[in-house]
């Protein structure tokens, strides 16, 4: 598929933001960039952190019936919740997605953003958005669900960058060429022999489990102990190099 893709964002949801975020901005040394005031309109509620320019999110419903809450439900609270691509022309991504019948389940038009929602059952695992805005292409551009002025917050003395995005499933290799089909990208094999796909700013690892989640993050870190001290003094379970926060594990490496 012809243009460029880049991952923009992770969503995770929590029953409430807190302490998810003021965990995750205390442990990771990041900062809050904006709250949307939109995502009200369905039941919702967040905060973004800037990880270098790849956004991290949190949602939590503010009232019952919201499709993250039902999330919550089914899963438990383990896994995250969206992976938003940025790309030249989500139109043409949703286009493709029906031909392998991935149905669209939103679509998002606040010029000069355009955002398009494939369908959680048919993605398996997670959600998938494509979106773009007019000036994104630059890495440093704006992206209006960061707020206006996203790039400021942007803090890499502790937290240097997102390298990694692990997905669980029974049939990882299915999983992994299902994704590549959708998001345009052939799957190859990573440093552990795992199925992945390579994105220009992050890498999709497949692995192998009963459950199919998006399972983990990756991070890159100035002082992997010095982050896991950190871990410990909120109260997290921390084992070898990671620890659960968001319902997901937060990997880190140096």
């Amino acid at each position: 598929m012809a243009g460029y893709i880049r991952l923009r964002q992770i969503c995770l949801v929590a029953p409430h933001l807190e302490p998810v975020i003021s965990d995750i901005a205390d442990i990771m040394g990041l900062s809050v960039c904006y709250r949307d005031g939109n995502v009200a309109k369905y039941g919702l509620e967040n905060a973004l952190l800037p990880v270098d320019t790849i956004l991290l999110e949190v949602v939590a419903p503010t009232q019952p019936g919201t499709a993250a809450g039902r999330f919550l439900d089914k899963t438990g609270g383990r896994g995250g919740y969206m992976a938003i691509f940025c790309c030249d022309d989500p139109d043409q991504r949703g286009r493709h997605a029906r031909e392998i019948d991935v149905r669209v389940a939103n679509v998002i038009d606040h010029a000069p953003y355009h955002g398009v929602q494939l369908h959680p059952r048919d993605c398996r695992a997670a959600f998938i958005e494509f979106n773009h805005t007019e000036g994104s292409d630059d890495v440093l551009g704006p992206y209006p669900p960061a707020g206006p002025d996203w790039q400021k917050s942007i803090a890499k003395d502790v937290t240097q960058a997102l390298i990694g995005v692990e997905m669980q499933s029974p049939e990882p290799q299915g999983l992994a060429e299902h994704w590549g089909k959708i998001i345009g990208i052939p799957v190859s094999k990573g440093k552990t022999g795992d199925p992945e796909l390579e994105l220009p700013n992050c890498a999709f690892r497949f692995v192998r489990s009963e459950s199919e989640i998006m399972s983990g993050l990756t991070f890159k870190v100035a002082d992997v102990a010095k982050v896991l001290d950190a871990a410990k003094a909120k109260g997290r379970a921390v084992s070898g190099n990671s620890f659960l926060l968001g319902g997901v594990t937060f990997s880190l490496v140096a």
